[in-house]
C-alpha cells in the first residue's frame, strides 16, 4: 500500500494561519438570561459595501501568492481561502441587492434538490432501482497521520453560492477552486475533453498532462459504490452520473486522482468523478469536494474519524478553516455546545442533529419536539448543511419564531418582504439595535445562541435587513450556512456527536 494512500492520510482544509483549533467537547453550556442581542448595522453594511466594490482582477490575490500557505507542523497542513465575493473570477454582480436576490435563487434550488433527494430514498427508491449494482462496500481504511490541513473559502463571488478551497489535482498538481460540500458523496471536477463544460476560473483539467491519473473498472468497488453507473463499452471502464435535482449535473469517466491540500504529501488513489458534461450552479468553481456521510465522500475514502469547519462572513475578506483528523478524541473546549450526531438508514449522506427546540427573547417557542424528530421510514429530522444558506425550518415552527421576533421588534420600522423572506425592517437610519435573542437548543441540553448578523442580514447595502429564516412545507428541516457562519461546526463521527464552538474560527 502506497504510503501517500489516502488508506494512510487524513486531510485537513485549514485556512487561517492559526494555531490548533479546539474540537467536538460534551460540555453542555447553561441557560443563560440573554434577552437581547447588538447588531451592528453600521458594520454589515460596510461589509456589503465592500463585497461589491472589491475588483479581484486588479488586486494581488492572497492565494496567488502562495497556493499551499503555510508550512506542515504537528500533522496539520494550510491554505489561504478567502470568501468567494473576494476570488478572482471577473463575474461579478452590479449591486449588493442583485447578489442577495442571486443567492436566495440557488438557495432555493439547493434545498429543491436536498428535499428530492430525500424524497427518493424515503420513498423506497434503491440504488439497483436506479441502475443494477452490487452491494460491495470500499474496504475500511487507515490513517496514520493525525490530520493533513487544507483552505476552505466562503464561494458567493463564484456562482454556486457557497464555500470554496483551493485543491491541487493530478501529477503535477494543477490548483482548482473546489466547492466544499456536507450534503454530496461524490468529489469530481470538470475535465477535457469537455462535450459541455460550464465557465470556470481555471483552465479545465486535462487527465491526459497527469502522470497519476487512472481510470475505474467496472468491475472496482469504487463503481459499485455510485448510486448510478455504467460501463464504456469499449473499454469496460467506469461511467459515472450525479444529478442534483435543481437541473445541475455531472457525467463522465470514474477514476482515481492524486489530490494535493497544504503543504502535504499528496495523497493519491482517491475515487472522484472526471466530468465530461457538466451544468448546474457550479459556475466558477472546477468541482465539487464532497464532505457527506456516503462510502466515497473524502472524508470516508480517508477512513477521518472526524471533521470540523468554521464558515466566514460571505461578505468577509478573513479566511477559515475547514480540518479532517484521524483524532475523534474530545479535547475538552469548554465553550463547546454538543448535540446528537444522528444517521438516517435511507440516506447516508446528510448530518443529522438532535434540535428540541427554539427560543427568542430568552422564551421557548411552543413547537412540540416532534416536529424536529426524524420518523422510522427516515422522514423529517434537521440535518447540518454547508451548501444551504438560509435555514429552513417546518411551517409552524417558523411561524412561531417569525411571531416571536416580529413581537420583540415592534420599536423597529418595518420594510417590504424580500424573495423567500417576509419579516424585514428599514434600519437605515440606525447605526445598530437591539434585537431578541435567537437560539437553538439541542437534545442533552446545549444551547446555541446565535450572533444577531447570523439571523438579521443585510438585503440591499441601503439599510433593509430581514430575518434570516424561511419556512418549508417539506418535513425536513436544515440548519444553513447563515447561521452557522463564525462558528466551529465539528462533527465527531466516530461519537455521534456535533459540537458548536463560537467564534472559533
Amino acid at each position: 500500500m502506497a504510503a501517500n494512500s489516502p488508506h494512510h492520510f487524513l486531510l485537513l482544509l485549514l485556512i487561517s494561519l492559526s494555531t490548533t483549533t479546539p474540537t467536538l467537547s460534551r460540555h453542555i453550556s447553561p441557560r443563560t438570561t440573554t434577552t437581547t442581542t447588538t447588531l451592528d448595522v453600521s458594520a454589515s453594511l460596510s461589509a456589503a459595501h465592500g463585497a461589491i466594490s472589491f475588483d479581484p482582477t486588479q488586486s494581488s490575490h492572497p492565494m496567488e501568492q502562495s497556493l499551499y500557505g503555510a508550512d506542515a507542523t504537528a500533522g496539520k497542513l494550510s491554505l489561504r481561502l478567502h470568501s468567494r465575493d473576494f476570488l478572482p473570477f471577473p463575474l461579478r454582480p452590479t449591486s449588493y441587492k442583485s447578489l442577495t436576490l442571486a443567492r436566495l435563487a440557488r438557495d432555493c434550488a439547493r434545498v429543491d434538490a436536498i428535499t428530492a433527494r430525500l424524497a427518493l430514498a424515503v420513498d423506497g427508491v434503491k440504488k439497483s432501482d436506479l441502475k443494477p449494482a452490487s452491494d460491495k462496500r470500499m474496504a475500511a481504511s487507515t490513517l496514520t497521520t493525525e490530520a493533513i490541513e487544507g483552505p476552505i473559502v466562503s464561494g458567493t463571488s463564484q456562482g454556486s453560492g457557497e464555500y470554496f478551497s483551493r485543491v491541487g489535482i493530478g501529477s503535477p498538481a494543477r490548483p482548482v477552486y473546489m466547492v466544499l460540500d456536507t450534503g454530496s458523496d461524490v468529489t469530481w471536477v470538470q475535465c477535457e475533453p469537455c462535450a459541455d463544460c460550464y465557465q470556470q476560473s481555471d483552465p479545465v483539467f486535462n487527465p491526459s498532462a497527469s502522470g497519476s491519473y487512472s481510470s475505474l473498472s467496472c468491475d472496482s468497488t469504487q463503481c459499485h459504490s455510485l448510486d448510478v453507473f455504467a460501463c464504456r463499452n469499449s473499454s469496460s471502464t467506469c461511467l459515472y452520473q450525479v444529478s442534483y435535482g435543481d437541473g445541475s449535473y455531472t457525467v463522465g469517466d470514474f477514476a482515481t486522482e492524486t489530490l494535493t491540500l497544504g503543504n502535504s504529501v499528496p495523497v493519491s488513489n482517491v475515487a472522484f468523478g472526471c466530468g465530461h458534461d457538466n451544468e448546474g450552479l457550479f459556475v466558477g468553481a472546477a468541482g465539487l469536494l464532497a464532505l457527506g456521510g456516503g462510502s466515497l465522500s473524502f472524508p470516508s475514502q480517508i477512513s477521518a474519524k472526524s471533521f470540523s469547519y468554521c464558515l466566514v462572513d460571505r461578505d468577509s475578506t478573513s479566511e477559515s478553516t475547514l480540518e479532517l483528523s484521524a483524532d475523534a478524541g474530545d479535547r475538552g473546549s469548554a465553550s463547546a455546545v454538543t448535540a446528537p450526531l444522528l444517521k438516517n438508514r435511507k440516506l447516508e449522506t446528510f448530518y443529522y442533529v438532535g434540535l428540541s427546540g427554539i427560543s427568542v427573547g430568552g422564551e421557548m417557542l411552543s413547537i412540540p419536539s416532534s416536529t424536529f424528530d426524524m420518523n422510522e421510514e427516515g422522514s423529517g429530522g434537521v440535518i447540518v448543511d454547508s451548501g444551504t444558506a438560509v435555514t429552513r425550518l417546518r411551517s409552524e415552527a417558523y411561524a412561531a419564531l417569525r411571531d416571536a421576533f416580529a413581537a420583540g421588534t415592534r420599536s423597529l420600522p418595518r420594510a417590504d418582504g424580500v424573495s423567500l423572506f417576509d419579516t424585514c425592517y428599514d434600519l437605515s437610519s440606525r447605526t445598530s439595535v437591539e434585537v431578541p435573542t435567537v437560539a437553538l437548543h439541542f437534545a442533552g441540553g446545549g444551547e446555541l445562541r446565535l450572533p444577531a448578523k447570523n439571523y438579521l442580514i443585510p438585503i440591499d447595502g441601503a439599510g433593509t435587513y430581514c430575518l434570516a429564516f424561511a419556512p418549508t412545507s417539506s418535513p425536513l428541516s436544515i440548519v444553513g450556512n447563515v447561521q452557522q457562519q463564525g462558528t466551529r461546526v465539528n462533527f465527531d463521527i466516530d461519537n455521534s456527536l456535533v459540537g458548536f464552538t463560537p467564534n472559533k474560527c
